[in-house]
């Protein structure tokens, strides 16, 4: 079975209705497993996909590392809290890793919460790759990389 081909436009405007959706959402990202922009809102220009490449990076490795320690299961997702804004951080069963920035005084942490999780179970209509299932198993389950060898 073949997937049909989705453009980065098809990416982008998914990413755009993500951020129309929600009150105080300022732009929406995503990335690969290695951390390359795959894909961004119209708010997104290139120097900020590459700065949040590298934060996203660093709260993924975070991340995983608390999955080892805590022993809770697979990375979903990584909420940074600021006094005036949110970052969301979500992995994506293909691999790949969503970034969402919320920001206001009013804003609805759970109307966005909410619509990072429609998006991930949604993704792969709207990722213009597939990812071979050694790159999901490595963010969405720490123990995979023993089980393959």
């Amino acid at each position: 079975m073949t997937s049909a081909v989705v453009t980065d436009d098809d990416l982008t405007g998914a990413l755009d209705r993500l951020v129309d959706r929600v009150h105080g959402a300022e732009f929406a990202v995503v990335l690969s497993p290695d951390g390359l922009p795959l894909g961004g809102s119209q708010q997104v220009k290139g120097e900020l996909a590459e700065q949040l490449s590298g934060v996203v990076a660093g709260l993924i490795a975070l991340g995983l590392a608390a999955t080892r320690i805590c022993e809770g299961g697979g990375l979903r997702q990584v909420v940074v809290q600021m006094a005036r804004a949110f970052l969301f951080v979500a992995t994506i069963p293909n691999g790949t890793i969503l970034t969402v920035r919320i920001a206001g005084d009013d804003v609805k942490v759970g109307d966005m919460a909410y619509e990072v999780a429609l998006f991930v179970g949604q993704a792969e209509r709207h990722l213009p790759i597939r990812l071979g299932p050694a790159s999901s198993a490595t963010i969405g389950d720490p123990g995979a990389q023993h089980r393959q060898r």
